[in-house]
């Protein structure tokens, strides 16, 4: 009997024993197969998953290196449903840190859908508030105190502008969904952006060091210089407060390579508080005056018809012209701005006393072919291709056009019937400032990427005048003022420039007792380093830009020489010597 059990569990062992062999070779079998490595890449598919990472927004630097737009980091604060212990005590500790009332909280956290496991209670927290909040929690933790169970904070990056609205009417803005608006943030969003990476992300944390870093955006590097664009602002508003204008706007560049130094407009607005934008601007072309607004520019456009006229040959700087205070233009007579006769004038007198009927006189000998050829060449009616986002084409009417009469050829000639953006009329004055040459202005100054700085070359629209007519209306410019006695001078240096008074256009003609004044002006004479361009509109304490923008001209072109370091005529000519 026991030798039949013996045998009995002999045999079971023994099959056991094939068994177990059979399972360990099905095993090796199974390892070694060329299906294992099909199953082992299915095994790994459900080791992590893709994710998209959002690079973090290039930085904006003015050109010595300011930080003028950045990224900071802000908080998502939420509550995981199933280990929320208290919406009370919860309710209550983040109503008193977030701003948010008791009841909003409250009924975010106990309302939710049943299928919800986690609720946003508020987005884009600071740190400070955060930092208090996990104190909070850390406090109740170590007192074993589950009644803040569950809160979360998760952070992420914000744009930021850490000088508020400087230089807001260039920058533009990021919204909350990572697209800028306006200035450089639009016109370079895609460069400021990057690009976005989908990662295998796996999802053992020891591994976290294997998943490679995303590609920051490009910074970019400004051609604005941030001391003297703060000084533009101040002399700006100071000079809208004085003068009883409505709005304005100023730029300085370097006639030479068209870098805009400074851009001043307004209003301005707190860039990190970009929900204001509705209640400052009624259209998107009022949030940069200088690119995004036309205008009739009056007098200030003589010098291009004073430039075109010297060029084509049709005057010299001392033909002279007998004024008579009225000349006849297609049929329609037209007058100076007092109305008044001058009498015999060269062509630095007929500047100097801003002479209307000198300027229609000049543009009719020209005839219409040369004179619209030449405003054709300086850009007038077309975008300058500055980048900045907004930028309004202006509106040049020529012969043939449905709204053109014969009269215009007079008009146009001294800055009436024509629209232009200030940008528009500083670059084709800067053909008279760079020895013929017209410089495209920009902002940028450089790129930054991986490590590598990418400088940005100066580009040029033209050449509508030679040297030879530049330097010749340079200096009849530079006579005039100091003739005129200017308050647009600056003691110790030689400047060029020419005052602009518009009257505004209405549906029934012309407003005489509202004007917007300009001035655009240059220096040193000998060596132009800058240019600037001042607009007010409708000063209430004076109509006449002489008196308005010539003395906010002479101020901003103190604060230009003293900031760009230009010495003095007298110890310039020195250091040449």
């Amino acid at each position: 009997m026991r030798q039949r059990y013996a045998v009995r569990s002999t045999i079971v062992v023994a099959g056991l024993v094939v068994a177990v062999l059979a399972v360990i070779v099905q095993i090796i079998r199974i390892q070694t197969s060329e299906q294992a490595a099909v199953f082992l890449s299915q095994g790994d598919r459900y080791a992590g998953e893709f994710q998209m990472f959002y690079p973090e927004r290039g930085e904006i630097y003015d050109r010595n290196g300011h930080l003028l737009a950045g990224n900071r980091t802000v908080y998502e604060v939420g509550v995981s449903l199933r280990e929320m212990e208290s919406p009370e005590a919860m309710a209550s500790a983040l109503s008193s840190n977030l701003g948010l009332t008791y009841d909003e909280i409250y009924k975010k956290l106990t309302e939710s859908p049943e299928t919800w496991e986690y609720v946003v209670v508020q987005d884009y927290v600071a740190v400070d508030t955060v930092e208090k909040l996990k104190r909070l929690v850390e406090q109740l933790d170590d007192a074993e105190d589950p009644r803040l169970s569950g809160l979360a904070f998760k952070p992420h990056l914000q744009r930021s502008y850490p000088e508020n609205a400087l230089a807001s009417n260039v920058l533009g803005f990021v919204t909350r969904d990572g697209r800028g608006y306006f200035g450089v943030e639009e016109k370079y969003n895609d460069l400021l952006a990057g690009n976005p990476v989908q990662i295998w992300v796996p999802r053992d944390p020891n591994k976290a060091t294997e998943i490679p870093k995303v590609p920051n955006g490009t910074t970019l590097v400004l051609t604005i210089n941030r001391d003297l664009q703060a000084k533009v602002e101040s002399i700006l508003d100071e000079s809208l407060s004085e003068y009883g204008a409505q709005n304005g706007t100023i730029i300085v560049t370097d006639p030479r390579n068209g870098e805009i130094l400074a851009m001043a407009a307004t209003p301005r607005m707190d860039l990190n508080n970009y929900g204001n934008y509705f209640s400052l601007y009624d259209n998107g072309s009022q949030y940069n005056r200088a690119i995004g607004m036309t205008y009739e520019p009056g007098s200030v456009f003589k010098v291009l018809t004073m430039a075109a006229a010297l060029d084509a040959g049709t005057v010299a700087p001392e033909t002279t012209f007998i004024d008579t205070g009225a000349i006849e233009v297609g049929g329609i007579t037209i007058q100076n701005w007092n109305r008044d006769a001058w009498g015999q004038q060269n062509m630095t007198g007929c500047l100097q006393h801003s002479l209307n009927v000198c300027l229609a006189w000049l543009s009719s000998q020209m005839g219409t072919q040369a004179f619209y050829g030449y405003m054709e060449r300086f850009g007038i009616g077309h975008p300058t291709g500055v980048d900045l986002s907004g930028e309004a084409p202006g509106r040049l009417k020529r012969p043939g056009d449905g709204d053109w009469y014969p009269v215009d050829l007079g008009t146009n000639a001294f800055g009436q019937g024509v629209a232009v953006t200030p940008l528009q009329m500083l670059m084709a004055a800067s053909a008279i400032a760079n020895e013929g040459k017209m410089a495209t202005p920009h902002v940028l100054y450089a790129m930054l990427r991986d490590g590598h700085q990418y400088n940005v070359p100066s580009q040029y629209a033209g050449s509508p005048i030679s040297a030879e007519t530049a330097r010749t209306l340079n200096e009849m410019l530079s006579v005039s003022l100091e003739q005129e006695s200017s308050m647009a001078l600056l003691p110790g240096y030689r400047l060029a420039g020419k005052t602009g008074t518009a009257q505004i256009p209405t549906d029934y003609g012309y407003d005489a007792f509202h004007t917007n004044v300009s001035f655009i002006g240059w220096g040193p004479v000998d060596e132009p380093q800058f240019m600037i361009y001042i607009w007010m509109e409708q000063p209430s304490t004076s109509i006449w830009a002489s008196e308005t923008a010539a003395p906010v001209f002479s101020r901003v072109a103190e604060q230009t020489v003293i900031l760009l370091n230009i010495p003095p005529d007298v110890v310039r000519s020195q250091v040449t010597k």
